[in-house]
């Protein structure tokens, strides 16, 4: 880890100073929190990330080192990291480097040192913010920190051409809106073949190939720039083809059905989110990474219903369509997080296909 002095200042002026490790770069982004104890490969690889500096609640990162096994795609979504102490001499028997090794080769910049506690208590008391790390605090202009903000990210996220994996019976398209590798291996483990198509695909593209089902990806969260993936979605919809959005796949599903999607004060980034299943009445702990939320008194009781609902805010995790063949979750299916909820999420969606 580098000696250099470094800084955060937040788009209202707050400071906290630490030091460099990994890119040394002035960066400017969103600045966001994730409880997670593990995960910190999953994290910084994961597209949902793009535009924002992540910060790691839990206080040591990096004792396993990186795990290329573990990537979520070939790229790291953060736009920055930071971290209260970082572990320069990893150890586990799959560990194939350390973590300031890897956000060098990356170029991403990170930041050590400082008092995370502190910094995620001000995020959850005043909001998420922007911030830039910086060598110079000085000279920072905050108007220009504060009217950041994340564009183009699910272009930059997305597939550039269509592409096949698997080789099962259920032929299932999906819309890649920034998705995740686990994603991609469940649906390959439950007997699929899946066809990715770009975020700009047209419905009737992907109509064509005649999918048993279709599944919008999870991925960076913008409302800027999706206009039309909400129109290409709408006459999915219209289709009689089950459908499954999941994270921003979510989000845009609910928008195309004319539901209102809201920006949250500081998220739900963690694996502990507690969501009640309104068909069961259990509740599941919960594996989570979004900043926006459906407004729950948006949704027409005609054409959706709320599905899973968060225990510690009451906010929307999750709808079943009424006139069309799909649901839609907030949290992460995927098993390698989320086995319980995935398993659920996953057999009403094949269910749907049978």
């Amino acid at each position: 880890m580098s000696s250099q002095k470094a800084y955060l200042v937040l788009e209202d002026g707050t400071r906290f100073e630490g030091k460099f490790f990994g890119n040394i770069e002035d960066v400017t982004g969103e600045v966001v929190f994730t409880t997670k104890m593990i995960g910190y490969i999953e994290t910084l690889t994961d597209p949902a990330y793009k535009g924002q500096i992540v910060v790691q609640t839990f206080p040591l990162i990096g004792n396993y080192g990186i795990i290329s096994e573990d990537f979520e795609s070939e790229i790291v979504g953060a736009t920055a990291y930071i971290a209260k102490e970082i572990c320069d001499v990893p150890s586990n028997f799959r560990c194939e480097g350390d973590l300031d090794t890897f956000l060098k080769e990356k170029k991403i910049t990170a930041l050590a040192g400082i008092d995370t506690r502190a910094l995620t208590m001000k995020i959850r008391t005043a909001g998420t913010m922007n911030g830039i790390i910086t060598t110079d605090p000085d000279s920072v202009d905050l108007a220009a920190v504060k009217a950041y903000k994340v564009l183009a990210a699910i272009s930059d996220a997305s597939t550039k051409t269509v592409y096949k994996e698997g080789n099962g019976t259920k032929n299932i398209a999906v819309l890649d809106l920034g998705i995740k590798a686990s994603l991609k291996k469940d649906l390959i483990s439950r007997d699929a073949t899946i066809t990715v198509y770009p975020y700009n695909a047209t419905a009737e593209e992907i109509l064509s190939a005649k999918p048993d089902g279709i599944v919008l990806s999870e991925g960076p969260e913008t409302l800027d720039g999706i206009d039309s993936v909400v129109a290409e979605v709408k006459k999915l919809l219209a289709s009689d083809i089950p459908m499954l959005g999941i994270g921003v796949g979510h989000q845009v599903m609910a928008l195309a059905s004319g539901f209102k999607v809201e920006k949250m004060h500081h998220g739900h980034r963690g694996a502990n989110q507690p969501c009640k299943d309104s068909v069961t009445g259990r509740v599941f702990i919960t594996s989570q990474n979004h900043g926006y939320v459906i407004d729950a008194d948006s949704v027409n009781s005609e054409v959706a219903e709320v599905l899973f609902t968060n225990i510690n805010d009451n906010s929307c995790e999750g709808l079943a369509y009424k006139n069309a063949k799909a649901l839609s979750v907030q949290f992460s299916a995927d098993s390698c997080r989320a086995p319980l909820e995935g398993q659920i999420v996953y057999n009403r969606f094949f269910e749907m296909m049978n």
